[in-house]
């Protein structure tokens, strides 16, 4: 038996049972992914707090924008870094790297919480210190999946990676309900609660996590690639956030000049990037990773899933918030907080199904139970587009089980499969390059959502909200101007807890006009509602059939994985072989030569691949069927 030490790890006796270290890595990598996700949608449903608090109003002519980024701005940065990020575990310790990542996470939510100004200033404050809290998360978030994939063996990575990835996932919508509840009590707490979480966090990872897997510290960082792909990434996803604004007259901006050179020179500068990438003799982006067919098939999964999945909290919340809980008596102010808790389903399914998922997918394999958590995405996605739009809330709670049932399926095997598959100095990039596919169909998806959403309302609803108004006596001219709005105005005030008619015709003074009793129907909890509710089922509709369409093309992405494949070196292999005893001092899996015959585990036939060089890039000739 080697001699334990923080850097190096402790050895499994012969008979093959897991050490304790796994277990404190498995415990503190999943706090942080919980943490990092819980504040990518914490403050959507405490926005209206957020904004009384430092007095400005979001729905104010040219606020949107303050909206936007404070939700966008966390994804994006997380999106553009985690590779780099990766790639420096890999180059200087992935421990490291994650270490610092709680520390700057937690000092940015002390930032946040001490936020000394007002109005615009004030909501520049947060959107900076939002930005420097993702650079935290997206240190955690790039290198948790490889310090995980160092310490478990390859036959029992899926159930630790699918607790950690569904912690992360179910964080998204967790967050949602602890903002409501924090942001009733005081905006500021918003971001308290992450303190003390954060320094437990980095106390007890700084003392217990180590090395194990061996750095590359001559490595040279690749600059141009970085910087290209800096440009290119924020290029695209701040275009995709200005797109969903109104621009000239019409109702979203695709058609604005500054969105399109975004749009189009973002893309340009990621195939650059690309290029570049393969002519490099150390880039940050291992584009001969995607040689391996289970690298390539899972991350493309992944992105069909997370754009899938990723505006579907901003469709359910202004769906309950903006029309099924007031029709069912409940008042704008609290029905953000209600739509995270009749929401809680679709979190229980990512926390039931996950670690199932994953503990399965390690005695069976992951294809099957990835291509089914779609399939049965998909479901949950048909049958939300058939509810009507008042609906029986047992049906709903049961579909957007379903969902997360389906989600859950999905991700724990998808991330095994995917990080089995890289040699071990390349983990840290690897898990980062998952990070941005999962993290760039997020972004994506909400402004590909919103927009399908904008388009199905843009249809209708200005005929509709203009019958509606002069209906209660609103004069023509001001009926005119409200439904002339842009619908984005409509959804986010239903989104943030606002009155939208209350909201909409507050600055036109007719509300003081008009009779009492017309002036209560219009801002009264069921007018809205069964305004909106026709055009707003055609918006679900599109919405729906397009993540339909997404979670079934990701299906079929991942039926084509191929078998359970896990790179391993001959080392590694010998450790983990029945009555054989590691070697002293041996990190497993810390070689790059790949073994050149078939491994067992748990009698089941895994693959492997041929030996390769000191830098190894796969043939794909390696991993067919």
């Amino acid at each position: 038996m080697g001699v334990i030490s923080r850097r190096q790890p402790e050895l499994r006796a012969s008979d093959g049972q897991p050490d304790s270290y796994r277990w404190i890595a498995l415990s503190n990598t999943t706090l942080s992914m919980l943490m990092a996700t819980i504040d990518g949608s914490i403050v959507i449903i405490a926005m209206p707090a957020i904004f009384r608090g430092i007095h400005l109003s979001p729905l104010a002519p040219g606020n949107i924008t303050y909206v936007l980024w404070m939700i966008m701005g966390y994804l994006l940065v997380q999106a553009v870094l985690v590779v780099t990020l990766g790639r420096l575990g890999d180059m200087f310790g992935r421990v490291k790297i994650y270490n610092l990542g709680f520390v700057v996470f937690t000092l940015a939510s002390i930032a946040l919480s001490l936020d000394p100004l007002t109005g615009g200033q004030g909501a520049l404050w947060l959107i900076l210190w939002r930005v420097v809290q993702a650079f935290g998360g997206a240190m955690l978030m790039a290198n948790a999946a490889a310090i995980l994939t160092d310490a478990f063996p390859a036959n029992k990575r899926g159930m630790a990676l699918g607790v950690n990835q569904i912690a992360g996932i179910s964080g998204t919508f967790i967050g949602l309900l602890l903002g409501g509840l924090l942001a009733a009590w005081d905006w500021r707490a918003v971001f308290w609660v992450n303190v003390p979480i954060g320094v437990w966090g980095t106390v007890w990872a700084y003392r217990s996590l180590r090395e194990i897997a061996t750095t590359s510290k001559k490595a040279k960082i690749d600059w141009a690639g970085n910087a290209l792909f800096a440009v290119g990434a924020t290029s695209l996803l701040a275009a995709i956030t200005y797109g969903i604004q109104p621009y000239g007259g019409h109702t979203t901006g695709w058609t604005s000049p500054m969105v399109l050179t975004g749009l189009i020179g973002g893309a340009a500068v990621l195939v650059i990037f690309g290029i570049v990438e393969t002519k490099i003799a150390e880039p940050m982006f291992q584009m001969s990773l995607f040689k391996i067919r289970a690298f390539a098939a899972g991350n493309a999964a992944s992105l069909m899933s997370s754009m899938a999945r990723g505006g579907l909290q901003f469709m359910l919340v202004i769906w309950l918030a903006g029309i099924w809980l007031p029709l069912h008596g409940y008042d704008y102010t609290v029905t953000p907080l209600w739509a995270g808790i009749y929401m809680l389903p679709l979190t229980a399914g990512f926390l039931i199904a996950g670690p199932v998922s994953g503990y399965l997918s390690d005695r069976y394999g992951s294809r099957p139970f990835a291509t089914a958590g779609l399939l049965v995405a998909a479901d949950g996605f048909t049958g939300l587009m058939l509810l009507p739009i008042n609906f029986p809330y047992p049906v709903f709670a049961a579909l957007i089980f379903c969902n997360g049932i389906g989600s859950g399926l999905f991700a724990s095997p998808n991330t095994s499969s995917i990080m089995s598959s890289v040699p071990a100095q390349h983990r840290g990039a690897a898990s980062g390059m998952r990070s941005v596919f999962q993290n760039s169909g997020m972004s994506l998806s909400i402004g590909f959502f919103f927009s399908l959403m904008i388009a199905g309302l843009a249809a209708t609803l200005s005929k509709t909200l203009s019958a509606g108004l002069r209906a209660q006596g609103v004069p023509a001219a001001a009926a005119a101007h409200v439904a002339s709005l842009p619908p984005v105005s409509t959804l986010f005030s239903a989104l943030l807890g606002y009155n939208p008619i209350k909201s909409m015709l507050a600055p036109t003074g007719t509300l003081a006009k008009l009779p009492a009793r017309n002036a209560a129907i219009l801002t009264g909890k069921t007018f809205f509602p069964n305004l909106i509710s026709g055009p707003f089922h055609h918006g679900l509709v599109i919405v729906f059939s397009a993540a339909i369409a997404l979670s079934l093309l990701g299906a079929v992405i991942s039926a084509l994985r191929g078998k359970q494949f896990y790179y391993a070196d001959p080392a590694a292999a010998a450790a983990t072989a029945p009555g054989t005893a590691a070697p002293a001092g041996m990190a497993a899996a810390a070689s790059p030569v790949a073994v050149s015959s078939p491994v067992e585990a748990n009698g089941s036939r895994e693959r492997s691949q041929p030996p390769a060089g000191p830098r190894p890039a796969p043939s794909p000739s390696a991993f067919s069927d």
